[in-house]
């Protein structure tokens, strides 16, 4: 099995639709990313695609087999969860194997895909430890391992560095994305952080509401969303709406919205041609960046601008915008309107 296919999945709970009509395809050994906020349905998809979850409606196929009436453990897949589920009495080395124990692989061949799992993930000399002498990272890392060792078609992974702190999180995503590579299998990971779902996936769909809002690459996603949710969630920070758009010379129709990354606004010290007079409310230092918001007017809108910056809160700095990487949604739906429309 290679690629996982969704047609016409939904799932409720009660009169609560979690899922509403997903349709979608993971391709051959590729990386895609689940992303949305809570309540979007994604681990829900992930659930059903593992067989934890029965679909109200629809089908999952494994390659052109129709799986959805089979049990969890007839599909060939490996699920990587939120909690790292390890058993607390045994080693490193016996949570990894334990699953190929419980298939009945022979020592020899459990113990040869233990160590090559231990070594690729770098732990092979934890093996005799327990989980409670491990840190997060590392139980991480043997929660990866008990999976890998599976050679399954496919690695469903959910949120599985949400416990981690910020640091560690950030080394893990590469780990994730270097295992990827190495493995050459389908991974389908869950996160509601886009950062993950911008530096990891081959492709990204993003989910509001059980609905599918758009799929496609990192690049897709950030540079032409579909809609105005994908604009707003997909991004850090956040990309700017603005309601006083005209002020910057941008002819905009009554009917639509303009929204402008925080990295395509200018700010000056002095007054520009084109540019409106604004006042700092705020600067945070990101290294060699800095986020400065700007009360203009009725609104606040974010610059992310080179370090350093000089002007204090409060003072007067001049707005500008690049006409050329504006956005523009529908005020009725939310959908992108072509530039210039």
């Amino acid at each position: 099995m290679a690629e996982v296919r969704i047609e016409g999945l939904r799932k409720d709970f009660g009169k609560a639709t979690a899922v509403d009509e997903l349709t979608l395809t993971v391709r051959d050994r590729e990386f895609l990313t689940l992303v949305g906020p809570s309540g979007c349905g994604k681990s829900t998809t992930l659930r059903m695609i593992c067989g934890l979850e029965r679909a109200t409606s629809g089908q999952i196929y494994f390659d052109d087999q129709a799986v959805g009436h089979l049990p969890a453990n007839k599909r060939d897949i490996a699920m990587v969860f939120q909690s790292y589920a390890l058993y607390p009495h045994r080693t490193v080395e016996q949570n990894i194997g334990f699953a190929l124990k419980m298939m009945r692989v022979p020592r020899k061949t459990i113990d040869g895909k233990v160590h090559a799992a231990a070594k690729a993930l770098g732990i092979l000399d934890l093996l005799d430890r327990k989980p409670r002498e491990l840190s997060g990272g590392q139980r991480q890392r043997v929660a990866l391992g008990r999976a890998i060792v599976r050679d399954a078609g496919a690695y469903l992974l959910d949120e599985p560095l949400s416990n981690l702190d910020a640091q560690l999180r950030v080394h893990m995503r590469a780990e994730i994305k270097r295992l990827h590579a190495e493995v050459a299998r389908t991974f389908i990971y869950v996160t509601h952080d886009q950062v993950e779902a911008m530096t990891m996936s081959d492709r990204i769909a993003v989910l509001s509401d059980g609905r599918l809002q758009q799929c496609g690459t990192p690049e897709e996603i950030y540079e032409r969303p579909a809609n105005r949710f994908v604009a707003a969630f997909m991004g850090s920070p956040p990309m700017n709406f603005l309601s006083g758009a005209r002020r910057f010379g941008v002819s905009v129709p009554d009917d639509a919205e303009v929204g402008i990354r925080p990295e395509h606004v200018r700010i000056s010290p002095t007054f520009v041609d084109g540019y409106v007079p604004g006042r700092v409310f705020v600067a945070e230092l990101l290294g060699a960046d800095v986020l400065v918001t700007v009360d203009v007017g009725d609104e606040l809108i974010k610059a992310r601008v080179p370090a350093p910056f000089d002007a204090g809160v409060d003072s007067t700095v001049y707005v500008g915008i690049d006409p050329a990487k504006i956005h523009m949604f529908a005020a009725a739906d939310g959908r992108a309107l072509p530039r210039g429309a």
